[in-house]
């Protein structure tokens, strides 16, 4: 079964522009390093909860929509290989650069995920 990191992240829509642009940015590189599959996906149906929502989760403020980007391999151990050349790819050094990114990385959570389903 395959590995996935997820994100879950909020965006200014004002942002949405640059942000695609990152986004296309790492998708390169991530698949240059042997990432099986790179999404990226901007709120389209996305409504706050009563208890928990993807606005909430990432403290939604107005003016701002909610990504949610995926990335496949074919295991942990693929992925931590495939991250260790990522984190050292120079076309990323802009990308890390908290005061040049186009959302509030600190409201931003992710983690990686065994697959038990697939079709």
């Amino acid at each position: 079964m395959q590995y996935v990191d997820g994100f879950v992240l909020p965006v200014p829509k004002k942002n949405l522009k640059a942000y695609k642009a990152l986004a296309k940015l790492a998708c390169k590189v991530w698949l240059d390093h042997g990432a099986l599959d790179y999404r990226e996906c901007v709120a389209e149906d996305v409504k706050p909860g009563k208890l928990t929502s993807f606005p909430q989760s990432v403290k939604l403020k107005t003016g701002e929509t909610v990504v949610f980007s995926w990335i496949t391999y074919r295991s942990r151990k693929h992925r931590d290989a495939v991250m260790a050349k990522v984190m050292k790819d120079p076309r990323l050094a802009k990308m890390m650069d908290p005061k040049k990114m186009p959302f509030d990385a600190k409201r931003m959570f992710f983690g990686g995920f065994d697959t038990i389903v697939t079709a």
